[in-house]
């Protein structure tokens, strides 16, 4: 078993262990138990970083073994420099959302601490998968424990908005399906995902596997106006399922752009790009103006997401290093940040049990560790130079500049409203005089939720202060993604 199998089994097997034990007067050994099983996963990650090699494009820690012979179907992995960081990101928030649920989560521990374990092992399986089949089945397996988390753990309206995240990512996934198995008869009878790379399509047939992979990858993202279920969705979830809806499974819709529309339709992908820019600008501009007069805490940094994310398929569209690398670069960064910002969140709400900006005001006073951290995330969110929120964004707009300059200037805008609706948030929530008895009577945070934000701290100031690390593994592979979708297969 390699690195990648150890990385997608380990935490889905411990996730089944911790669902036999059982019952809650055992939720203490569930809770070290999930956290050792965490530590593992993200432990047997780190031998990809110090092992991959940036100066080839080619899939590394590779692995393939017969899985249905009968069709062809291989368990075939690999990571490229596109999709390396992503998989110790979905480790290391495995381990910091199960720090964040130690005390909170006093019912179910152990379906609590599995369903999340056995999420992040699929996860990383939708970043390994080489194989078509077996990345559909991964990024379809995804939606079940992010459904009953929700479901079961969330709000006052969680089958609502469970419901509603599981049927609007399933109908857009179908035609996926399809655009699968048309390839699979295409190239002979081959699920090889790099051999569909190579296949000679027409810009009919391209066209069509286009917007079936758009259905599905623009749900996931989610791009505007498929974009309604994420809002509901992060409302009503536990602050855990937040911080990996937001770090991790967005980002599963825009790797998905990366492995497969790019690629395999690179011709309606440069016809058909003025689609994703204008939908990605739509999401810059109108979700930010959205963001501006939330109420709720989770609802502002909810819609917050969908407008960062809306600039990394503006990237990705361009067919420039820079805007490709700038999308990538900030979806990990967003991982950082966004996770950080619903943790900060779920802090304040597990004292208050609010999230409505109006309940609170002059936090600082009463917890002032609590806030400079606060602070810190809520910065990098506005893309404050020398926090990982900034790295990306440049890279994007001058990556845009060269693409369109007035296009530019309407991304730009991200800036901008980020700025207005962030720091609206602060204001109200942290600074000022203390508001009402609730924010009187609040305790600053405990040793367990510093270190919790402290090592996201970290790892917003690193990124932002020193991204080559991230920017080098990632640079040749999307050159070599950039030279294949440059080069026409209809030979015009």
């Amino acid at each position: 078993m390699g690195l990648l199998s150890l990385a997608i089994w380990l935490p889905i097997l411990s996730g089944g262990v911790l669902l036999a034990i059982g019952r809650d007067e055992h939720a203490g050994a569930v809770r070290w138990l999930a956290l050792t099983a965490a530590f593992a996963s993200l432990v047997v990650t780190l031998p990809l970083i110090g092992g991959f090699d940036t100066t080839t494009a080619n899939m590394q820690f590779t692995e393939s073994l017969p899985w249905i012979e009968r069709f062809n179907v291989h368990y075939r992995l690999g990571v490229d420099g596109i999709s390396m960081w992503f998989v110790p990101l979905t480790a290391f928030i495995t381990v910091i959302v199960v720090i964040a649920a130690w005390q909170v989560i006093t019912e179910r521990v152990n379906q609590y601490m599995g369903a999340f374990l056995i999420l992040s092992g699929l996860m990383v399986g939708v970043f390994a998968a080489l194989d078509g089949l077996l990345f559909y089945v991964f990024f379809e397996a995804t939606l079940i424990p992010m459904y009953l988390i929700i479901g079961v753990w969330g709000g006052p309206r969680r089958v609502y908005a469970a419901f509603k995240f599981f049927l609007y990512t399933l109908a857009g996934s179908l035609l996926m399906l399809v655009a699968l198995i048309y390839l699979y008869y295409k190239s002979g009878g081959s699920f090889d995902i790099l051999t569909w790379h190579k296949l000679p399509l027409g810009m009919s047939a391209q066209t069509l596997l286009f917007f079936a992979f758009f259905a599905a990858f623009a749900v996931k993202v989610p791009m505007w106006p498929v974009h309604t279920w994420l809002p509901d969705a992060h409302v009503e979830a536990p602050t855990g399922g937040s911080v990996v809806l937001a770090a991790i499974m967005l980002k599963l819709g825009a790797y998905g752009f990366l492995r497969f529309s790019l690629p395999i339709t690179p011709d309606a992908s440069h016809k058909w790009a003025w689609v994703i820019v204008a939908l990605s600008l739509i999401a810059v501009v109108y979700i930010g103006l959205v963001a501006l007069v939330q109420q709720d805490m989770k609802k502002l940094v909810a819609y917050s997401s969908i407008a960062h994310m809306g600039f990394v398929t503006f990237g990705f569209f361009m067919f420039s290093e820079l805007g490709v690398s700038g999308g990538i670069v900030q979806m990990v960064s967003h991982g950082f940040v966004s996770g950080a910002m619903f943790l900060c969140i779920g802090v304040l709400y597990d004292r208050v049990h609010s999230r409505e900006i109006a309940s609170y005001g002059g936090v600082a006073n009463t917890m002032p560790k609590f806030a400079a951290f606060a602070v810190l995330f809520a910065m990098a969110n506005c893309g404050l130079p020398g926090t990982a929120g900034f790295v990306g964004e440049w890279m994007v707009i001058l990556g845009a500049v060269k693409f369109n300059f007035w296009l530019a200037a309407i991304a730009s805008t991200t800036l901008i409203f980020g700025a207005g609706y962030t720091l609206w948030m602060v204001k109200r929530v942290y600074f000022g005089a203390i508001a009402n008895d609730h924010v009187r009577d609040l305790q600053d945070i405990n040793a367990r939720e510093f270190a919790m934000l402290a090592v996201l701290a970290i790892a917003v100031l690193w990124m932002g202060l020193y991204p080559k690390p991230f920017t080098d593994v990632m640079q040749v592979s999307v050159e070599a993604l950039l030279q294949h979708v440059a080069v026409s297969k209809l030979g015009n």
